[in-house]
């Protein structure tokens, strides 16, 4: 699939995801320090990085897929919003300057299947952020990735994208694979197009990812869970990280 396909597939599938919901939370903890610089890691096609710029921040972004920056760039300039994009993995991450914030949202440092490699990324971060400087990341919960998704069949039928997803345990405790299969229509032969994927994702007890940013370079400001400012329960299903540089 080309990748204006694919980003026509992620972006439609995406669409009812809480962007804004990242922004308000940005705004929150950035209203207590100063500086408008922000890396946006794993930002896919730009969703949240163009709604930053538009909100008044100068934004870097960075993501995996060369698919993705390209359409990221083609929405920047049909919306006349300056962001530069790069590609690099947020494991590996080089000589990308200095900034205030550092975010890593929609779940995306889960996709990291190795301890070492979330390691690495923090010590990355740490590098890139000024003195004193935000980063801010989600999680899935460890409920989620074992009550919600575990073992599970999610389905969409829809006029022009269906898909089945199903989840299976991982290799390693508190993972997932999911394996989907996308029905996409051609809109000029009205034929549909399948499309497979595995996406596979692990996370972590939060008392360890505190220990690892606290030896990376990181005091903790607060862990909140699920777009609020309420602490996690044992039933939250996404985990809000504030942390600041020392």
């Amino acid at each position: 699939m080309s990748y204006e396909r694919f980003a026509y597939v992620y972006d439609y599938l995406m669409q009812d995801v809480p962007y804004d919901g990242w922004l308000e939370y940005v705004n929150r903890q950035a209203i207590r320090h100063q500086g408008k610089r922000v890396l946006d890691i794993a930002c896919g096609t730009g969703e949240l990085s163009l709604r930053l710029a538009r909100d008044g921040y100068d934004v870097t972004g960075v993501d995996l897929s060369q698919d993705m920056l390209t359409i990221a760039q083609e929405k920047a300039s049909a919306q006349s919003v300056q962001i530069q994009l790069f590609q690099q993995d947020m494991s590996r991450l080089d000589s990308l300057g200095e900034y205030d914030i550092i975010t890593i949202f929609c779940d995306s440092l889960n996709y990291l299947e190795d301890e070492s490699d979330v390691e690495s990324t923090f010590k990355g971060v740490h590098r890139h952020l000024k003195q004193d400087g935000l980063f801010l990341f989600d999680v899935h919960s460890i409920f989620k990735m074992t009550q919600i998704f575990m073992n599970q069949t999610f389905t969409l039928t829809d006029e022009h994208v269906s898909y089945i997803w199903d989840c299976f345990p991982g290799e390693v405790p508190n993972s997932v694979e999911h394996e989907l299969t996308f029905f996409v229509e051609d809109e000029e032969t009205g034929q549909y197009e399948r499309v497979e994927e595995l996406h596979k994702q692990r996370t972590y007890p939060i008392l360890m990812i505190k220990e690892w940013l606290r030896g990376n370079g990181f005091d903790v400001l607060n862990i909140t869970a699920d777009f609020t400012e309420e602490s996690p329960t044992d039933k939250s299903e996404r985990i809000f990280f504030a942390c600041k540089k020392k």
